[in-house]
């Protein structure tokens, strides 16, 4: 019975899209976010606390991101040849073990190794959840992205309101309240774990032939520069967010007279609308192709991030909205895009590109952070605003489809 009931969950021809468990991964991708996204969250704190300057709060990000990317790649790759259903349970454990340090860190080194077991948890669950996220798509990959993605972004920008909330008021040790969410994370994805491992399982008893109906395979050197363009893209995003993301609060705070806690309510609308913004781009991607998408979700982001530096309280809110909204919807185009362009290595495709999502962002931060202190942080957001119009670069991207539904589940278990 418990065989029968795995075979009907799995999907194995593409045909059926696993919703339980793309529903699971989200709400798991979103509390991981929700705890990462806690750092840059209690930045004023710390800087206030341990007087720690711009630079020193940059090079904080830049640890938790370089921690997060080095090693994604990899983890994909090994993901890819050697599936390990319970390795997101495991790396889960090492976010529970930095949020508690973090919570109790006295000295600028614990900061720093807290977040690195934070972004060393990071590693390990980007790769492999989204490779689990598209084996259950049915064929309906850019939905499945979308759908894990959003879990993302929603845990990201619920991360600063729960900080105006709870670490604010309580200070830095409230920080440890947040191991609940990385304990109930725990528990879904050992749920997720025994989904894989069935999966595997029937996988491995049934021969079944491998597709390789790829629409119009690409030369090498086509590839590589659509993953040139593809990685230019992804900096040009990056930098932004990462801008926006830590800084945001020091503008709104530095421009406006705001309190550090009504900071936070504004970078929530920001990080909100993202996450919204995240739910349209891989159902459109699906329907109109990909290029298109992420054309007009970078570029069609440059009009509003001109204008931000230069508006009042309520039109800033307003354009950060906006450009949540549009900008968040390219990154699942561009994942899905490039595992289109190397079929059968999703997992190695989503370490490297999480993996350059969050050493951009932290290279980003770390260089933001440098320049606002030898500056200002209204001229960083001035300097920032132009990043988006590199999207322009997306028309060199060629023309692909993607190939059967079937070749993706087949390639992925093999």
């Amino acid at each position: 019975m418990r065989r029968g009931l795995c075979i009907r969950g799995l999907g194995l021809h593409g045909e059926e899209t696993v919703y339980p468990i793309l529903f699971m991964i989200c709400t798991t991708h979103l509390l991981n976010d929700m705890m990462q996204s806690v750092i840059p969250a209690v930045y004023p704190l710390l800087k206030e606390k341990f007087d720690y300057s711009f630079a020193q709060i940059g090079l904080i990000t830049l640890v938790f991101q370089m921690a997060s990317s080095l090693f994604q790649p990899f983890v994909g790759l090994y993901a890819d040849r050697r599936p390990r259903p319970y390795s997101l349970a495991a790396g889960m454990c090492f976010t529970l073990s930095g949020l508690l340090l973090l919570a109790f860190a006295s000295h600028f080194g614990l900061m720093l190794l807290a977040v690195a077991l934070i972004g060393w948890g990071s590693s390990i669950f980007h790769p492999e959840s989204s490779r689990v996220a598209q084996i259950a798509s049915g064929g309906r990959k850019g939905l499945a992205q979308s759908i894990f993605q959003v879990g993302g972004n929603g845990g990201a920008a619920l991360g600063p309101l729960l900080a105006a909330l709870i670490v604010m008021p309580f200070g830095q040790s409230s920080i440890a309240w947040f191991a609940l969410a990385a304990l109930a994370a725990l528990l879904l994805l050992v749920r997720i774990g025994r989904w894989y491992r069935c999966r595997l399982a029937v996988a491995a008893t049934r021969q079944v032939a491998i597709s390789h109906a790829v629409a119009g395979p690409l030369p090498r050197r086509t590839v590589r520069r659509a993953l040139l363009v593809l990685a230019l893209l992804v900096f040009s995003k990056y930098f932004y967010i990462a801008c926006m993301t830590n800084y945001f609060t020091f503008f709104l705070m530095d421009r406006f007279a705001l309190s550090a806690q009504d900071s936070q309510y504004g970078l929530f609308a920001f990080l909100a609308a993202s996450a919204a913004g995240t739910v349209i781009g891989g159902p459109v991607g699906d329907r109109i192709g990909r290029k298109y998408v992420i054309w007009g979700s970078i570029l069609g982001a440059a009009p509003f991030t001109l204008l931000l530096p230069y508006a009042n309280l309520t039109w800033t809110i307003l354009l950060a909205v906006v450009i949540g909204l549009v900008i968040s919807s390219a990154f699942s185009a561009i994942v899905v895009y490039a595992t289109e362009l190397m079929p059968g290595k999703v997992g190695m495709i989503s370490g490297l590109f999480f993996g350059l999502m969050f050493g951009l962002g932290g290279i980003g931060s770390a260089f933001f952070g440098w320049l606002a202190d030898r500056t200002s942080v209204e001229f960083i957001f001035r300097v920032s605003t132009l990043l988006p119009l590199l999207g322009i670069v997306a028309g060199l991207l060629p023309d692909i489809t993607a190939g059967a539904p079937g070749d993706l589940i087949q390639r992925d278990i093999r």
